[in-house]
């Protein structure tokens, strides 16, 4: 029969001892692996952007042992296990001395202490007579660890003996030691050298050398004393040397080569903070974090030379501008053939609340201004409306009760297509944008996956406009779509990763049409010699400005990279210097010439030898397929099949009187020469004359020129008032008062207009002016007729609202 002890202390340990060893027979399988680490971001070559502490605030990173430095394995050993390889998880003659050092010596100097007042609770401690002495193996240590075990005391000792031999029992030594390093405790919130690696030295475990390899393995035994956080400012360095020096000692028993090595370890060793850690790139690594959130190592795509290039002229270019009010700003750079990011600065300053610098810029959504007009003008020239040396009317138009302005709120009369994009006119752009089917720009945008967006009739025609909030993202997407072929593809923001599916949205020659209109976009005033000027990476480039100078943007195409800019307050607040030429693309330049620099020989555009297009002769004037009375013609980008073919309409032969001046109608004959003349639409002339540029008028058909021939020459009028589909209504105290406008454009050679309503004559105007009508209510077909007998028409419903 077994006789337990009397004495409680005794009759509890001997129970925990059973009751251990009933558990370690029983339980399975420990978990010696932490339960939460570090995320950790780094850039495309390795280079770190954040470590961010585990679930438990800790830095604490998994190493596997083959990726360690074995300089620091042995260290580890030589400090804390020699004999790790040959014990089964207790060194018993450890124990012993362990036992007698600090039991047994400290009894006879100090004596037992015993806490407690009963037998029942009575728990020995060691006591303070002599200096304590550990016996716990590397395997005991990190049971003690990963099982929160209070080993000082009795208990907690036994206890812990048995977890450690149930691990070595179900674990070999590697897998051991591998648990042990990346869990023992070394300052602070560190733990495990791959953190403290990285944390104190900046590098990988695998690069440590033996000064630091020693400087990480005398930590544990007094971390708050031998740690950088213990040791910096303190006036402890002292003891933490002397801790290395003293385990160099044993090193060079077990390695007298590296005797020669006392001064690197006597030499003061740099040691970095926790409160040190790169932050590179806040609003990138952040968003990647989130975006991949199965994986502990985040390679990313970024490149940290080119994002602190982008960064600093960020800085640099915001503190000029200053005194402007301008202290907000965004970039986006991508390469385009992988669609990889390499850089993004997400605000100026990410700590800085005043500017609200935690808001990821890149994906805020923000009106995009003009930003879109390329994608207008691409479509159109899928859709064969235009192409780039197409005739385009800067006028003041009336799009079903929209009537848009240009930013100077002035209109330049005909342009050509290219010239119209580059200079951002907003008429001709909406003109385009209204003609556009199949898809629309509205059914474009949601085909490249914009959104949300609302239905499109909220938006109008204002969406050509930036009526629509993007995001940066979604407009590096759209312009890399447009370097791509008109293939759009995913942004990529982490290497290995495939990415989505790619999306033909245009073709490759309206893509490469539309970036080729854009290189002829003249670069911003910098303050750069001709020289420099002339020598710049050329790019293809447009800039945007939302209403209310909210948004200044800039992006670009240069080389393999699309670079887009934004200026502007995150929460919204306008400002007059908030426009994409001044604000946003200067600073687009400046990062687009740091680059150049920073990577020589960037090659230019993708060629178009393997397009389908040809290069035309075009009017110079007109745009148009040149007619036999065209002077000077142009060479143009044309895809066959698509683009339209018109024969030039502005330049036109006609017969005049020698004597009187007049237009002679029945032949060539004595007394009669040919003539060319422009034949230019009658809402252009007015703004010629407006403009100082008036254009000469054709001249006056002769006595011998009938209505019949004149009717079949020549352009018809164009009704551009009354607008389609429009219900006008009166109020009825007004009827008969209230006044309707009536207007056309009409061909050069007309002078005066007629008006008629349901085959009733209405009254006369000269052409370019406008004719009011006192409006009755019905149903009316409008019909306007010029003086050369050439007409058109339109149904108009007039209602009355009480």
């Amino acid at each position: 029969m077994i006789r337990f002890p009397r004495r409680g202390w005794a009759r509890k340990g001997l129970i925990g001892l059973l009751a251990g060893a009933a558990l370690f027979l029983a339980i399975p399988k420990p978990r010696i692996v932490p339960f939460s680490l570090s995320r950790e971001v780094y850039d495309r070559k390795h280079r770190l952007l954040r470590l961010t502490t585990s679930s438990d605030e800790k830095y604490r990173r998994w190493v596997s042992l083959s990726r360690t430095s074995p300089i620091l394995i042995e260290a580890f050993l030589l400090q804390e296990d020699r004999l790790f390889r040959s014990h089964p998880g207790v060194n018993p003659y450890s124990l012993l001395r362990a036992l007698w050092s600090t039991y047994l010596r400290t009894y006879q100097t100090s004596g037992m202490r015993r806490f407690g007042t009963s037998r029942t609770n009575a728990v020995w401690m060691f006591g303070t007579g002599g200096r304590r002495v550990g016996g716990s193996t590397v395997t005991m240590q990190l049971a003690r660890m990963r099982f929160n075990i209070r080993s000082r005391t009795l208990p907690g000792k036994l206890y812990q003996i048995l977890r450690a031999l149930q691990i070595e029992r179900h674990y070999s030594k590697d897998e051991i030691l591998e648990a042990y390093l990346n869990s023992v405790p070394l300052g602070g919130n560190v733990e495990g050298v791959g953190a403290a690696s990285i944390v104190y030295f900046g590098k990988p475990v695998h690069r440590l050398g033996l000064p630091e390899a020693l400087a990480l393995c005398v930590i544990p035994k007094s971390p708050a004393r031998r740690g950088p956080a213990g040791a910096k400012g303190t006036g402890q360095e002292d003891q933490a040397l002397a801790a290395r020096l003293r385990l160099f000692a044993r090193w060079i028993e077990a390695h007298p080569e590296d005797q020669d090595k006392r001064p690197l370890i006597e030499m003061p060793l740099a040691m970095r903070l926790p409160g040190e850690l790169p932050f590179n790139a806040p609003h990138f690594a952040q968003a990647a974090l989130e975006e991949d959130t199965s994986s502990d190592h985040v390679l990313t795509t970024l490149d940290l030379p080119v994002q602190k290039l982008a960064e600093r002229q960020v800085r640099r270019y915001l503190e000029r501008k200053k005194p402007f009010g301008i202290r907000n700003a965004c970039a986006l750079l991508v390469h385009y053939p992988s669609m990889e990011v390499m850089a993004a600065v997400g605000s100026a300053d990410y700590f800085d609340g005043g500017i609200q610098g935690q808001v990821n810029g890149t994906r805020a959504r923000r009106s995009p201004g003009s930003a879109l007009k390329p994608f207008i003008y691409a479509l159109a020239m899928d859709q064969g409306l235009v192409h780039p040396m197409s005739m385009l009317k800067d006028a003041p138009m009336n799009f079903g009760g929209f009537n848009p302005e240009n930013f100077d709120r002035d209109f330049l009369g005909p342009l050509h297509a290219w010239e119209a994009l580059v200079r951002s006119r907003n008429v001709p752009a909406v003109h385009l944008a209204q003609q556009l089917k199949n898809p629309s720009l509205y059914g474009f945008l949601r085909s490249a996956g914009i959104g949300p967006l609302q239905e499109e009739s909220f938006y109008g025609l204002a969406l050509a406009l930036g009526g629509a909030e993007l995001r940066m993202e979604d407009l590096v997407k759209l312009y890399s779509m447009l370097a791509n072929g008109g293939v759009l593809k995913p942004l990529r923001t982490r290497l290995g990763w495939p990415g989505g599916p790619a999306r033909r949205l245009l073709s490759a020659e309206a893509s490469f049409m539309a970036l080729d209109m854009l290189k002829d976009n003249p670069r911003p005033a910098q303050g750069l010699s001709p020289a420099l000027s002339r020598d710049a990476l050329q790019a293809h480039w447009k800039t945007g400005t939302s209403y209310g100078f909210r948004d200044a943007w800039s992006v670009g195409v240069f080389g393999p990279y699309v670079l887009a800019v934004w200026v502007g307050n995150f929460d919204g607040q306008g400002n007059p210097a908030f426009v994409g030429i001044e604000a946003a693309a200067p600073l687009m330049f400046e990062i687009i010439d740091a680059l150049r620099a920073h990577e020589p020989g960037l090659e230019p555009l993708w060629p178009s030898s393997r397009l389908n297009l040809a290069k035309v002769d075009v009017c110079a004037v007109s745009g148009q397929i040149p007619g036999p009375h065209c002077r000077r013609r142009v060479p143009t980008w044309f895809i066959p099949g698509r683009s339209p073919i018109t024969t030039c309409s502005i330049h036109r032969e006609v017969l005049v009187d020698e004597r009187t001046g007049l237009r002679v109608c029945a032949g060539k004959g004595p007394g009669v020469r040919s003539e060319v003349v422009e034949f230019w639409p009658s809402d252009l002339l007015k703004l010629f004359k407006l403009a100082g540029l008036p254009r000469r008028s054709p001249p006056q058909d002769g006595p011998g020129c009938s209505l019949d021939s004149s009717a079949n020459r020549g352009i018809p009028p164009a009704i551009t008032s009354p607008h389609p589909g429009l219900a006008y209504t009166l109020r009825a105290a007004s009827v008969g008062r209230q006044t309707l406008a009536f207007s056309a454009v009409t061909d050069a050679d007309a002078r005066q207009l007629y008006w008629f309503a349901n085959d009733r004559f209405l009254g006369r105007a000269k052409t370019g002016e406008t004719f009011f009508w006192a409006a009755q209510p019905g149903s009316y077909v409008v019909r306007v007729v010029d003086d050369q007998g050439r007409s058109d028409s339109r149904e108009m419903l007039v209602a009355v609202v009480e």
